[in-house]
């Protein structure tokens, strides 16, 4: 037996998520049974990612594992894969791993970027990539409020209502905001999120951002560890895994 490390790229849209669910297509069901053909009459191996991304939500450096009994070299795997995945998904890279390397339990950190377009007119092109937020306004409260978030806090407040997660707690190392012509991105660095969490951030940064919460509110919705002192859910759509860390 042998554990591989995959890199994958892919856009959710058309996919309930990473994680295999009853009510439709996901990301892991797909690459599963890509690699069904390879391994012959053995049970195809269930693979596991860093970041269990939510129906909607984008990756363009998503980590997964697999523990499966083949002799193909990594490369010829890579193209295998390549080859029966549809054209929203991709494998970026496919190496050997370290036995009993996991995906989810030995990342370390995770980078995930928000897109928001900020022009009075949504291009097509963009409309599955991005929040569109016409003439958002106020970008330099939301960059002062968000650098209360950066560090070791309770994120009880930005999780989704129906987690099973007991320990709310979270370091976060980075919240950038980068403004370019017409699209404001939001980059957030951390040990580890909760479901929605990033979401629930962007959302609550964009009423700040429009006069509707105080710079400061932040700190109050961090000491509430109450879903319903935060703002409002960015879309799914704007929001992309970018990368995962190990040590």
């Amino acid at each position: 037996m042998r554990t591989l490390r995959l890199t994958l790229a892919y856009d959710g849209t058309n996919y309930v998520g990473w994680q295999r669910q009853a009510n439709g297509l996901s990301i892991q069901q797909t690459i599963e049974e890509a690699f069904a053909p390879l391994v012959g009459s053995s049970e195809p191996p269930t693979v596991a990612g860093a970041g269990r991304t939510d129906a909607g939500v984008h990756a363009l450096g998503q980590v997964a594992s697999a523990t499966l009994d083949i002799d193909l070299a990594a490369s010829a795997i890579h193209r295998a894969l390549n080859v029966r995945l549809p054209a929203d998904v991709r494998v970026i890279g496919v190496v050997d791993a370290t036995p009993g390397f996991h995906a989810q339990f030995h990342a370390t950190g995770k980078t995930y970027r928000y897109r928001i377009a900020t022009t009075p007119v949504l291009s097509p092109f963009d409309r599955w990539f991005v929040w569109h937020v016409p003439a958002l306004t106020g970008i330099g409260r939301m960059r002062d409020a968000a650098a209360a978030l950066v560090g070791r806090h309770d994120f009880a407040s930005f999780q989704a209502g129906g987690g099973f997660v007991r320990e709310t707690t979270r370091t976060l190392t980075r919240v950038e905001l980068r403004e370019t012509a017409g699209e404001l991105q939001i980059e957030i660095d951390g040990d580890g999120f909760l479901r929605h969490m990033v979401r629930a951030i962007v959302g609550t940064l964009v009423e700040i951002g429009a006069g509707n919460r105080p710079v400061d509110d932040l700190l109050r919705v961090l000491a509430a560890r109450d879903r319903r002192a935060a703002g409002l859910t960015a879309p799914a759509s704007g929001l992309t895994l970018v990368s995962v860390r190990y040590s």
